[in-house]
């Protein structure tokens, strides 16, 4: 597969605000589409009705955005293979589960969700933990469906997973993978709503969005093996897999609030620098090498490859995000120089520091923001331009400066 056809998507459900493994993902698809010349796909899966958070998918679109991280087809921008919305693309699932069905693959379900919850109960005592379902319905007779179906009752769709054997994969970063099909339960394709699950329409999207390569969390590990039979089963090329490490806390627990891991709507919202942050991000699982922190975006794209990613953990540091942040802010700025009076001269006088737009005008809309109402608005920016040089330095992110300058305005309170 030469580097010229790479194809990749990030592809969220609109469940919830992108937190920072969400998006950790989207950036190392990103730059892989861009290191290769390929292409970045934007597909929003969204057939999970229950889970939908309202204003979640803006705030994906939104986080991307303010990253820098533009796609080449997808919501807004459009492609040849859209729609790129999975609710609007369900006739092709209903047309693909019924190929399954035909060829053997599939078997039709009709078991109830209160005996569907006796059984998972009855296998977690039995310490059955990769199977959730027991095929009770797999060698049904024609009988025995045609009571089930004369009840009303809508089945689900679940894939014939073979019984017998092993099921192995490459992964890119971790080498061959082998499952023994014994473990792996027959998975619902299509819900008794007629919805897909995510196993189906990830599958069939990516077949007919002509995906190269799949990069995602490394917790879809175990569902490789159900999704390389699934390829079979259609008789289609599977992608490439990578399943990326995971992102632990500083106490190497999972990542959660408590650690500093928030929404990308937060963190900005803090007064992070996008720059500072997709550096940041970067560097959890990749690395060019042992000593180089500070990377450019165009860095970032010259030299990423996906052999640079690690097997193992990535760890959240917010004090490193913390002090990196302060690395970029100070980089919005040309630093303060002694220049000689005269050439032969020993005095010398030192130039203050230039404080560059982009941050004065940062500044100042912090300080608008959080400023104690008492200060009269609109602030002055000719006056932020004369603070910035004396506290520029001292702060890590700009919600910071506030508490830094506020006695530089204690003489124009109303």
């Amino acid at each position: 597969m030469s580097e010229e056809s790479v194809r990749v998507r990030y592809a969220p459900s609109p469940t919830g605000y992108p937190h920072v493994g969400n998006i950790r993902t989207a950036l190392f698809n990103w730059l892989f589409a861009r290191h290769t010349g390929g292409q970045f796909i934007i597909r929003i899966e969204d057939t999970d009705i229950a889970r939908r958070v309202k204003g979640s998918e803006d705030a994906i679109l939104n986080s991307l955005r303010w990253l820098g991280l533009d796609w080449d087809e997808g919501p807004e921008v459009g492609g040849d293979y859209g729609p790129y919305i999975q609710s609007e693309r369900g006739d092709l699932y209903q047309k693909c589960a019924q190929q399954l069905l035909e060829g053997g693959h599939a078997y039709k379900c009709y078991c109830s969700a209160e005996r569907l919850s006796r059984m998972r109960a009855e296998m977690a005592e039995r310490k059955e933990s990769m199977r959730s379902y027991d095929r009770h319905c797999r060698d049904l007779s024609l009988g025995e469906r045609a009571r089930f179906e004369s009840g009303g009752i809508s089945p689900m769709i679940r894939f014939k997973v073979p019984l017998m054997g092993q099921t192995t994969f490459h992964d890119l970063i971790r080498g061959d993978i082998t499952f023994d099909n014994s473990e792996l339960d027959d998975l619902v394709l299509l819900k008794s709503d007629g919805y897909p699950t995510y196993h189906l329409a990830n599958i069939v999207d990516d077949h007919f969005m002509k995906i190269t390569h799949v990069m995602r969390a490394d917790e879809w590990l175990s569902s490789t093996p159900r999704h390389v039979l699934l390829y079979r089963a259609f008789e289609w090329e599977p992608p490439l897999f990578a399943h990326l490490p995971m992102i632990l806390g500083v106490d190497k627990s999972k990542l959660s609030k408590r650690h500093g891991a928030v929404s990308l709507i937060e963190y900005s919202e803090m007064g992070y620098l996008p720059e500072a942050m997709t550096n940041f991000l970067a560097l959890l699982g990749w690395a060019l090498d042992d000593k180089t922190e500070i990377l450019s975006k165009e860095e970032l794209i010259r030299h990423f490859s996906i052999e640079r990613i690690s097997k193992t953990a990535a760890i959240f540091n917010k004090d490193k995000l913390d002090w990196m942040n302060g690395v970029y802010i100070r980089k919005m700025s040309i630093p303060a120089q002694q220049i000689k009076l005269h050439p032969i001269s020993v005095k010398a006088k030192v130039v203050a520091p230039t404080i560059t737009t982009e941050l004065t005008d940062q500044l100042l809309a912090f300080l608008e923001r959080d400023l104690p109402a008492e200060v009269k608005r609109p602030i002055s920016k000719e006056y932020v331009q004369q603070i910035a040089p004396l506290i520029y330095e001292r702060f890590k992110k700009f919600e910071e400066a506030a508490e830094l300058c506020k006695f530089f305005f204690q003489t124009i309170l109303v």
